[in-house]
């Protein structure tokens, strides 16, 4: 899998992240510069028309091997994603990176996510488990995001530690399985339908410890209706999947 041909495509949704696109930007295209020739690293932003000029700050880097996409409205995580593994599959590349753009995924961790994408479809980052830390977040926000975790992975039946995490790398392989179409959530919860169809489809699932840094600058995107979404997909989901006995692969 590591040779010169591998070519890797980082996408990067944004929205409203002026004050940290450019020192994450460079961070990446710093980490693209040292991985060469093992890894071809482009990097794809899609903004969902930031108003705060997140698109021309970036693209005012005039970095090698960046692309954008600009979006005519906000349409959320799950949409930007979809858009840039249609991008990323008709230029012919082998493994597709999601990564948050405000800088609490860590991009040297992607290192270690892309050597284990040798033996695994999906790859997820994964706080809980031993290794993978939390920086600068309350006890509040770590019970309520550990429990979104165990309820999603206990009423799916899922073996994932970090159902939610954001920070993975998906083969190639895996996205052209996927119907593109018959994905509907919008926010975090796209990142379990994205494993709950890894798992279910017989695609190997792997996970290494990351450690998250929640922001420095900027605001979140997390919303109560972001919640809730995940929540009821979760919920139907597993009712539904009870229903069939289809609790198995």
């Amino acid at each position: 899998m590591t040779n010169m041909s591998t070519k890797v495509l980082i996408i990067l949704p944004t929205f409203n992240e002026a004050l940290s696109i450019q020192q994450h930007l460079a961070t990446i295209d710093k980490l693209r510069k040292d991985l060469e020739p093992i890894y071809s690293i482009s990097i794809l932003q899609i903004d969902d028309s930031s108003p705060d000029g997140t698109a021309k700050i970036a693209l005012d880097m005039n970095l090698a091997n960046f692309s954008q996409l600009i979006k005519p409205k906000k349409l959320g995580l799950g949409p930007a994603y979809l858009a840039g593994f249609l991008w990323g599959l008709q230029r012919n590349f082998d493994f597709f990176v999601e990564m948050d753009s405000d800088g609490s995924h860590l991009p040297a961790q992607l290192v270690e996510l892309l050597a284990e994408s040798s033996k695994h479809d999906l790859v997820i980052g994964t706080r809980w488990m031993p290794g993978g830390r939390i920086e600068n977040w309350s006890t509040f926000r770590r019970i309520l995001s550990k429990f979104g975790t165990i309820y999603a992975a206990t009423l799916l039946r899922l073996p994932i530690k970090d159902l939610t995490s954001g920070y993975r790398v998906l083969s190639r392989n895996f996205i052209e399985s996927l119907d593109l179409d018959s994905i509907t959530t919008k926010g975090y919860g796209f990142q379990i339908e994205i494993a709950l169809q890894a798992y279910v489809n017989g695609f190997a699932v792997g996970e290494v410890p990351i450690t998250f840094v929640e922001r420095s600058a900027g605001k979140s995107k997390m919303s109560a209706a972001i919640a809730f979404e995940a929540l009821i997909f979760v919920t139907r989901t597993g009712i539904k999947r009870l229903a069939s006995g289809i609790y198995r692969r």
